[in-house]
């Protein structure tokens, strides 16, 4: 790619970044919740709830600009990759890193190309359940966490509630209903000296889930 090109598409990529972050606030008036935590230029992974596609851009609007441009939604390349348009859209517009879950070469593992996206400075939003859920009990932790953790410590894990997005954007819409939401950002989490992995996990779920605001009501 020339440098026109990457010049091209680095003005393409902020320009839908201020475009889709202005919709989400208009369509969903979203704010954002510092419980544990508060806005930082400092590398982090921010790990949250998945209901909708639209659940990183919610999260994303409620960084500042300077952040959103180095913080890379990680997903699925079985799904953004079925057509041109799908990763056009996925990897010219929004910048997202795609991993695939059923990788064969090395320079595909999901890891490695996370951590690639870690070590040029970057953060990284990522949905530990690996898949959408449209229910308030979490599904178990995937690896993936932890495995980043160990590799890359000095990265702060935050975790985020997302809500309301999955009524916003419902699965199989295209059309977003407007309605109030807000991401609530909870204290960074790490693994603790010989912490095992599944004792992690499931650690970093109970304090992903606590921080629902409406544990007993269905979004």
């Amino acid at each position: 790619m020339n440098k026109l090109s990457l010049r091209t598409f680095t003005l393409l990529q902020t320009a839908t970044s201020v475009g889709l972050s202005a919709l989400a606030r208009a369509v969903t008036g979203v704010r954002p919740i510092w419980s544990g935590c508060q806005p930082s230029d400092r590398q982090r992974i921010y790990f949250a709830n998945h209901t909708s596609h639209g659940d990183f851009i919610l999260l994303s609007a409620c960084l500042s600009e300077r952040e959103r441009a180095t913080t890379h939604a990680v997903a699925a390349a079985e799904y953004w990759r079925k057509s041109r348009l799908r990763r056009f859209i996925a990897e010219d517009m929004l910048s997202s890193v795609l991993i695939s879950r059923q990788w064969t070469r090395p320079d595909e593992n999901p890891i490695s190309v996370m951590l690639s996206v870690l070590d040029r400075g970057h953060s990284l939003i990522i949905f530990p359940e690996g898949t959408r859920n449209m229910s308030d009990e979490l599904l178990p932790f995937r690896s993936g966490l932890y495995n980043l953790s160990m590799a890359r410590p000095e990265v702060e894990l935050i975790p985020c509630w997302i809500e309301n997005m999955s009524r916003v954007l419902p699965k199989g819409q295209f059309l977003p209903v407007p309605l109030l939401c807000r991401v609530v950002f909870g204290a960074p989490v790490a693994v603790a000296p010989g912490e095992e992995r599944r004792a992690f996990l499931e650690r970093a779920r109970a304090e992903l889930l606590a921080l629902n605001p409406r544990p007993d009501r269905d979004e």
